[in-house]
């Protein structure tokens, strides 16, 4: 793992700064450096379809399908979520992005769920996958093993939260996820037994924090 301020990082969280980041007025629950280094991506790769497990408040959607907007294709977000609040739901839809997105109501990893994906990404020359929904190991793992074979070689696949490992044991109390069960890991687990993806430290490098060290994966075959 590299050089994380592992203090500062406790620190803001148990004050709860990490979770008042807002992209176009909407949460979103990742640091800035997150946001740079999926901006990074998205540019440079110019994915025709984003596929996004986990949608929360909103705001990683539609970071996501701002992204793509600018970029000027087609794309568009593809966000599975098995508990849309209606509230977020409305929000989203009423979006001026709402045209970049597409939204999935049901557990990401059910067969229904992923024909809907596939149907979606169907004729997509480019598909990259971002994982932020549930945090622990099977979850994650379940999902890797569902939804790397998406993302087209030379994409990515990011695994938010992977830091859940590095993090004193007191941030979990009550929690389904800690270290030892977390995304970090999952991907640690999935990459010892499939050579599709490999992890990309470079692009982590150069956001100097991240919530995801190590989960910025490449597909590279």
């Amino acid at each position: 793992m590299r050089d994380i301020n592992i203090e500062w990082l406790t620190r803001a969280a148990e004050f709860d700064h990490l979770f008042h980041t807002r992209w176009l007025g909407e949460r979103f629950f990742h640091l800035p450096g997150d946001m740079l280094a999926i901006q990074e991506l998205i540019w440079r790769e110019r994915p025709d379809c984003i596929v996004q497990t986990g949608v929360a408040a909103g705001g990683g959607v539609v970071f996501s399908a701002s992204m793509l907007e600018l970029t000027g294709n087609k794309g568009r977000v593809i966000a599975i979520e098995p508990r849309l609040r209606d509230e977020v739901k409305t929000r989203l839809q009423s979006s001026r992005l709402a045209h970049r997105m597409v939204l999935i109501e049901g557990e990401s990893c059910s067969a229904v769920t992923l024909a809907s994906v596939r149907e979606q990404i169907d004729g997509c020359a480019s598909v990259m996958v971002i994982l932020d929904l549930t945090h622990t190991h099977e979850h994650v793992l379940r999902e890797l093993e569902c939804y790397a074979g998406l993302a087209t070689p030379g994409s990515y696949v990011i695994v938010m939260d992977t830091i859940m490992e590095y993090l004193p044991e007191r941030m979990f109390h009550g929690k389904a996820y800690g270290r030892g069960n977390n995304p970090a890991t999952a991907v640690q687990a999935f990459l010892a037994r499939d050579t599709r993806l490999e992890v990309d430290g470079d692009i982590e490098d150069r956001v100097l924090m991240t919530l995801s060290p190590g989960g910025f994966l490449k597909r590279v075959r």
